[in-house]
């Protein structure tokens, strides 16, 4: 697309958009509905999305949201933020007086003058949102958002003619890089990847200083780079930062163990699970010869009762089942399931034996699974969700103490701990008594 076309701006704004924003603006000004924009910090992505959603609230009465991955960042970010070079409100900015009537700061909104509305929200309570039908939606920070929040806004878009906004920038492979990556293969889909040595927001210079600054941030040179990588470079296989597994699985894929590794239908295939009520349920699928782990198959669901994990996970597969490695709280009997644990209702089901870890400290089974990655082999293909999960897997940054706290809970944990549950009984972690397993039996496969 041509960027010598000056960009029909309507309302009585100061603000342009820059020289490698056109593309994006004059997209949406032809009437584009779907764009998705991955692009280094400082790029300007809010501030472009706040002044399309300011002209298209004025041209078509609707609501417009501007979400991020939770409301308070939003209040932050958004409804908050003052412009460090005017010294004014960025949505007073984008929506002038002239438009608006009424400004609720509870809600985080804003009423316009022709009917519209305008509201920041997060995108992990999107389901509080419920009848509402956007005519214009912004996923700001998409890479860190809940992807299910696209799934209950999509078809509200497609029937009613709106428009979506993704702006993110990339922390590792995740559901952000796998959709822009099926996009930018759409006709329908605006795709722009915008690393910062293709615009004029830093120079060499900056970019050397601001690369040094993370390195002596993150107190190694590995940990600063794939930070500067995914955050000025727009680098989808950088590691993301703080990633437990990640320069593992790169060293895994440089020696071969990343591809095609069938089921050996002479071996059992163990299991190893990480369950979910309202989350996600992550299941692995190994096989063992001798030292050598094989990692042949992985699951994953959200939302889903056991009998519907255990009928496409474990009876929809043709394996012949050896043990089921499950976590300790599976022991935990439910007040809505009649006082039945977890583990008695996968017994039920057929899935046995199980075999409970004990309860152990995260860093247990991540120091077991990082023993036990540089001797497995993956099938890249039916193992592609779950490779992702690890190599997305990373410790929580604190900005208030400016350190690294812990493993981060998101969409990658599960899938994360489910391999670590497996490491840790693969390795011998210390046996403990497992009520109810004897009575289960060992089954050789499926409900045999």
């Amino acid at each position: 697309m041509s960027r010598s076309r000056t960009p029909k701006l309507r309302l009585p704004l100061t603000w342009e958009p820059r020289e490698y924003q056109l593309d994006l603006w004059n997209y949406l000004l032809d009437g584009g509905t779907r764009a998705d924009v991955a692009a280094h910090r400082r790029w300007g992505k809010d501030e472009v999305a706040l002044h399309w959603a300011a002209l298209a609230a004025s041209e078509r009465p609707g609501g417009y949201w501007h979400l991020l991955p939770e409301a308070s960042q939003g209040r932050k970010a958004i409804w908050d933020a003052v412009n460090p070079h005017t010294g004014k409100k960025r949505i007073e900015e984008a929506f002038p007086a002239e438009l608006r009537v009424a400004r609720h700061n509870s809600e985080m909104k804003l009423d316009l003058a022709n009917g519209s509305t305008w509201q920041v929200a997060g995108s992990d309570n999107y389901d509080s949102l419920v009848g509402a039908s956007p005519a214009g939606v912004v996923f700001s920070e998409w890479s860190l958002a809940k992807p299910e929040a696209w799934n209950f806004i999509r078809p509200i878009l497609a029937e009613n003619g709106g428009w979506a906004l993704f702006l993110w920038t990339p922390r590792g492979r995740g559901h952000a890089t796998r959709a822009f990556e099926s996009r930018r293969r759409d006709a329908d889909w605006f795709c722009l990847r915008s690393p910062a040595t293709e615009t004029d927001v830093f120079t060499p210079e900056q970019l050397a200083k601001e690369r040094a600054e993370l390195i002596a941030e993150m107190g190694s040179e590995e940990e600063g780079h794939a930070r500067f990588a995914s955050e000025y470079l727009v680098d989808f296989d950088a590691a993301a930062p703080g990633a437990y597994y990640a320069s593992l699985l790169g060293e895994a894929e440089k020696a071969g163990r990343i591809g095609r590794v069938p089921y050996d239908p002479a071996l059992k295939v163990d299991t190893a699970w990480d369950l979910g009520i309202d989350d996600y349920t992550a299941v692995w699928f190994f096989q063992q010869v001798g030292r050598e782990v094989r990692a042949i198959d992985y699951f994953e669901t959200r939302g889903e009762g056991l009998q519907q994990v255990v009928r496409q996970a474990i009876a929809a597969r043709p394996y012949v089942y050896g043990t089921h490695h499950l976590p300790h709280d599976v022991m935990v009997r439910e007040l809505g399931a009649a006082g039945r644990s977890r583990f008695e209702t996968l017994g039920s089901l057929g899935v046995r034996p199980i075999s409970v870890g004990s309860a152990c400290d995260p860093e247990e089974r991540i120091n077991a699974a990082r023993l036990m990655i540089p001797i497995a082999w993956f099938d890249g293909q039916a193992c592609a969700v779950g490779l992702e999960r690890l190599r997305a897997y990373r410790k929580r940054w604190s900005r208030a103490t400016r350190t690294y706290a812990g493993p981060l809970h998101d969409e990658a944990s599960h899938g994360a701990d489910a391999f670590g549950e497996f490491a840790v009984n693969r390795l011998g972690a210390p046996a403990v008594k497992r009520p109810g397993r004897a009575g289960l039996g060992e089954s050789l496969g499926w409900m045999r």
